[in-house]
């Protein structure tokens, strides 16, 4: 049965987009994509510790800031 990983070959290294094959040995074919942003893995990006703690919470995070009937105001 086949099956397909994503990865990304950089100077001699697999990085694995998914989880890596569970196989001690095994045949591959290889196909080369052009480089593009959208393949590479993102760095997840975290906010400064100097902001730790200093956030508030003003109102209620559920509901919309505005009203249901203003959202089609444009259409």
């Amino acid at each position: 049965m086949l099956q397909s990983y994503q990865a990304i070959y950089n100077h001699g290294h697999l990085t694995w987009l998914t989880d890596k094959p569970s196989v001690e040995e095994a045949h591959v074919i290889v196909t080369l994509l052009p480089v593009e942003e959208a393949l590479m893995p993102k760095a997840k990006r975290q906010p400064s510790r100097r902001i730790a703690g200093q956030g508030k919470i003003l109102g209620d995070i559920i509901a919309p800031a505005a009203p249901i009937e203003d959202w089609n105001e444009l259409a």
